[in-house]
């Protein structure tokens, strides 16, 4: 299993930024994917979920009407489209399969 994040980088507050997470390793389209993220000094927080077929998705409150989740299981990619971000949204961003997480993507927000 092979999960690697991509798209962070620094933003002004207000501002948007896509991540995307290629998977291999396994069938990408039977399992379901999260995103979850780590500020500095505090524990992972989980983000977001989507079901396999991406037809479902639940979010976190801090994020909900914010960000979007969704998926391409043709390429096996799992995104999350951060709107309206703040400076509370600055962590490691990072996707998962049940128990197994890639490396992660950093995401500041500031100004």
């Amino acid at each position: 299993v092979r999960l690697v994040e991509s798209g962070g980088g620094m933003v002004q507050p207000g501002g948007s930024l896509r991540l995307s997470c290629a998977a291999s390793g396994f069938i990408f389209s039977n399992y379901a994917m999260k995103w979850a993220r780590q500020a500095p000094g505090k524990g992972p927080e989980w983000v977001a979920t989507i079901n396999s077929g991406g037809t479902s998705t639940t979010y976190a409150d801090s994020v909900k009407g914010r960000f979007t989740i969704s998926r391409d299981n043709a390429k096996s990619t799992v995104y999350l489209q951060m709107n309206s971000l703040k400076p509370e949204d600055t962590a490691l961003y990072y996707c998962m399969r049940l128990g197994t997480r890639g490396q992660g993507t950093q995401v500041a927000v500031s100004s």
